[in-house]
């Protein structure tokens, strides 16, 4: 670890803001009913303080070890921050999880993360997932949690009434572990992320030199705080920085939320900057969008009101990322004056690794990498491998798996493939493993092929696949007003699928030419297993449901067929 500055490490930033800004607004929640709940830094300071007190208590009542876990099952609050900063100060870890998981997932991150205790928050579904806990588990609730759960645990501000703050600056050092980040198990079973405080001081630092951010910047937290690029640039971010945070409260009240909050920075995944772009689409058809855009004033004027119906207007650094953006729905929000930079990275690198420099076109690319990180191609299979002072420590409990992603002179192998173009940008081309082989012997990497099918309207999702048969096969799922089309409709979309897909196979090679394309009507969603809390779709389960209908949607001899 390079040296870092002395306040540059988590609890440090937080200490600063609580002694230099005690009256500035640092988090605002929405409490249901229109009714939100702000949060100065002295009162953030005040209620964390109150929280790490209790924690440290309770640990030294029970015994618990040094480094002890405390878990986090909540969707995005103030409370989780507060949590987080609690956990930390208290001399423990901080074990996040998604909100959206299974019984069976949730108990199983407990039991090999070992926590000791876990704050149960704000959740939809907790009723079906409670019995993940494990009998005995000391939990605690949030004022937002569910009836249920504020019925079984103390409260958060019960639990503040009978402690007194904390005192003093507890510090934490740059090599002690702060976290485990489990993957959201695109692969398998999720693993369990090690990462210290000084791989978080270090990536902030190196974030920043290429995005730069600052105290009177804005952001909405949506996106799952368990997940590692809202964990880095929202949390961290705000430590960081110290600009404001202010929270989603639902799905439903998203595009309220984003109008009350006005970020200047602004992070999503393709499949929600292409449901924003479906939104503008299905109020203006794209014809007469361009038309208007193409004229000089008129243009001006139709750009800054869809971005103000987006909530967006004030947005001076969009990003995007954790699976790839098509260059289509790029160059679409480049028209209307919002260049998106592209972000790559993964959880094992804190998501530091490349990302396009603000005000230059570098679509097609996810930019150079950042300063301080270093990169190279291995040339045996086009593997992107890099190393930096944000690699993880390692996955908890697996050695095993620890050294098979390190090479024997000390890269991290990231299973991506890519090529370094001569401006220093990569280009990540598919996954390593991703490779499929046709029955004719034939290597497919289905990513290319995805971006360009993914580049179709409507489509939300699509997985190319087909190990073992003649030709690969692609499985579309499409927007929800396109799903639900009637007869006829669906005769339209057949008929602009299967130009589209035409269009696709002539620029591929013989091999890797679509046999047909497969639409789902099925929603592939977080609950029914197909994506991840991030929206990134499982491809192992994909082709587990649909891998014996492949050869009878191929036999049916259509460029365009509808599954279920």
């Amino acid at each position: 670890m390079p040296t870092l500055a002395a306040d540059s490490l988590a609890l440090q930033r937080f200490y600063h803001w609580e002694k230099s800004s005690p009256n500035r607004l640092a988090l605002t929640q929405p409490m249901g009913g229109g009714q939100l709940k702000e949060f100065t830094w002295a009162e953030v300071g005040e209620q964390t303080r109150r929280m790490a007190a209790h924690l440290k208590a309770l640990g030294q009542a029970q015994g618990w070890e040094p480094g002890a876990k405390v878990a986090i099952l909540s969707k995005n609050c103030a409370w989780w921050l507060l949590s987080d900063l609690a956990i930390w100060m208290a001399g423990y870890v901080s074990v996040p999880l998604y909100p959206t998981l299974a019984p069976e997932t949730i108990r199983q991150i407990l039991t090999h993360s070992e926590a000791r205790a876990c704050f149960i928050g704000k959740l939809d579904g907790w009723g079906g997932m409670k019995s993940g806990v494990p009998e005995g588990l000391q939990c605690f609730s949030y004022p937002l949690s569910p009836a249920d759960a504020q019925k079984d645990y103390e409260g958060w501000d019960a639990i503040c009434a009978r402690n007194e703050p904390l005192q003093g600056q507890p510090l934490r050092q740059a090599d002690e572990l702060a976290t485990l980040i489990y993957t959201s198990g695109t692969t398998g079973a999720p693993k369990g992320v090690m990462h210290s405080f000084g791989a978080f001081a270090w990536a902030m630092s190196a974030a920043l030199e290429r995005i730069p951010m600052s105290a009177q910047d804005r952001m909405l937290s949506y996106l799952p705080l368990a997940h590692v690029v809202e964990r880095v640039l929202v949390e961290h971010g705000w430590l960081h920085t110290g600009f404001s945070v202010f929270f989603a409260e639902s799905l439903e009240s998203f595009a309220a939320d984003l109008q009350r909050a006005r970020p200047t920075i602004f992070f999503s995944v393709p499949r929600l900057w292409v449901k924003f772009q479906q939104g503008v689409q299905a109020k203006m058809p794209e014809k007469k969008l361009a038309l208007l855009l193409s004229l000089p004033i008129i243009g001006g004027l139709v750009r800054k009101k869809i971005m103000k119906a987006l909530g967006l207007d004030q947005c001076r650094i969009a990003a995007g990322g954790a699976a790839p953006m098509p260059v289509a729905l790029l160059n679409w929000y480049r028209r209307l004056g919002l260049p998106i930079n592209e972000g790559y990275g993964m959880t094992e690198n804190l998501a530091v690794s490349h990302i396009t420099i603000p005000g230059r076109d570098q679509t097609g690319s996810v930019g150079p990498a950042y300063k301080g990180v270093e990169c190279r191609i291995d040339p045996a299979n086009g593997e992107l491998q890099m190393r930096s002072p944000a690699v993880m420590l390692g996955y908890y409990k697996e050695p095993k798996l620890s050294a098979e992603v390190m090479t024997a002179d000390g890269w991290f192998r990231t299973g991506d493939k890519a090529k370094i173009d001569e401006h220093g940008c990569a280009h990540i081309t598919g996954r390593v493993k991703d490779l499929f082989k046709t029955s004719k012997g034939k290597y497919v990497a289905p990513a290319p092929i995805e971006d360009s099918l993914g580049a179709y309207p409507g489509v939300e999702a699509c997985v190319v696949t087909g190990a073992n048969l003649g030709q690969p096969v692609g499985i579309v799922m499409l927007s929800p007003t396109v799903a639900s089309a009637s007869a006829a409709e669906r005769s339209a979309i057949s008929e602009g699928l299967s130009a589209h897909l035409a269009a696709v196979n002539a620029k591929l090679d013989p091999h890797e030419q679509l046999d047909c394309v497969t639409v789902i009507t099925t929603p592939w969603t977080v609950d029914n297993g197909f994506i991840t809390p991030t929206f990134k779709v499982k491809r192992n389960h994909i082709e587990e449901v649909y891998g014996p209908k492949l050869e009878g949607w191929a036999a049916q001899r259509k460029p365009v067929v509808f599954g279920d």
